[in-house]
């Protein structure tokens, strides 16, 4: 039986919106254009947690940055 302490890894985190846009994440745009562009599919789709939880794969926010993006769709 695996312990759901110690198996993930760091691509398996999750993180919240305030982790993936600056100033403290690595994506500069805002809110609204971020929601934008989840709804339009240029970023990754959320994993919702809660009614009021809403957070994103690691993973894909790395991808995201590494393949590089632009302001405009």
């Amino acid at each position: 039986m695996r312990c759901p302490l110690n198996s993930h890894s760091s691509n398996d985190r999750l993180l919240r919106l305030s982790a993936v846009l600056a100033p403290a994440g690595p994506i500069p745009v805002s809110k609204s254009t971020w929601w934008a562009g989840v709804k339009s599919g240029r970023f990754p789709k959320p994993v919702k947690l809660g009614p009021r939880i809403t957070a994103w794969r690691s993973d894909e926010i790395q991808a995201l940055v590494a393949t590089g993006f632009t302001q405009e769709p």
